[in-house]
């Protein structure tokens, strides 16, 4: 009975519905190769040419999901050159020249929290949340005294492609040797701790504090307490005090470090 079925089948048109299908999937491939590479435009030839001098991070520092992205955004007109800082002079100018826009070269900068209160900070209460600074700042700005200060739960470190921050007796840190100053801390810190300096800063204010003196003492070991004292011994004239805090002007700073010898709290830091 079996092999009296299989006779019945008439195999010739079989072979023809085969083929007939056969023909329709080479034609429809066809169509798909012609219809993506006629739809491939000049912005994508574009996009593609301005990735391949991008550093290939994908960092995230300039507020895109990777490198690809900021490419498209560039090719676009949406973003700017300076968004990225990890890609090399050389290869900036390459993309500039892609665009048909200038460019100057930015002097290098790295990263530095301004903050170096850590395990020096009192706590107003005991936190047993998500080990994280974002989740924990939701409950009340955190558990710190001071609302200011870092939370020491590493959310910097987690977005640090380099591996530059790291949290050092409880407050983060970033090393100057390995950050690149992409700007992924900055983002992810929702105290917006982290600040660009150049690159050959000696000094930099290691606390965002606005309160005033007494109030910094009682919530702080290391905090400043707006005191002024900086502003008065720099010789370049180069600190000024802005919601009692110092702000250095870098284009200013001689670099002689007398505002850190000066700092009864020690917050404003050395860098070398």
């Amino acid at each position: 009975m079996k092999f009296g079925i299989l006779a019945s089948v008439q195999w010739a048109q079989v072979g023809i519905v085969i083929g007939i299908f056969a023909a329709i999937a080479a034609v429809l491939t066809a169509c798909i190769l012609l219809v993506t590479k006629l739809c491939k435009t000049q912005g994508d030839e574009k996009t593609e040419a301005i990735f391949a001098h991008l550093a290939g991070a994908n960092c995230g520092g300039c507020g895109c999901t990777g490198c690809m992205g900021f490419a498209e955004k560039l090719s676009r007109g949406e973003a700017d050159l300076s968004d990225c800082h990890v890609t090399d002079a050389a290869e900036k100018q390459k993309i500039a020249d892609l665009l048909g826009v200038p460019y100057r070269d930015a002097a290098p900068t790295v990263s530095v929290c301004a903050c170096c209160g850590g395990d020096g900070a009192e706590d107003e209460f005991a936190y047993a949340g998500a080990v994280d600074c974002a989740q924990e700042n939701k409950l009340y700005g955190g558990r710190k005294v001071c609302k200011y200060g870092c939370l020491g739960k590493g959310t910097c470190t987690g977005h640090c492609t380099e591996h530059a921050a790291s949290i050092v007796n409880g407050c983060a840190a970033i090393d100057p040797d390995l950050c690149t100053s992409c700007g992924a801390c900055l983002k992810s810190c929702p105290k917006g701790l982290f600040k660009r300096i150049p690159a050959d800063a000696k000094v930099y204010v290691a606390c965002s504090s606005h309160a005033r003196g007494k109030a910094v003492i009682d919530a702080c070991k290391t905090g400043c307490i707006g005191c002024g004292k900086c502003a008065k011994t720099c010789p370049a004239g180069a600190i000024t005090m802005v919601e009692n805090l110092p702000v250095v002007d870098y284009a200013l700073c001689a670099k002689c470090g007398k505002c850190a010898d000066a700092c009864p709290r020690h917050t404003i830091v050395k860098r070398y």
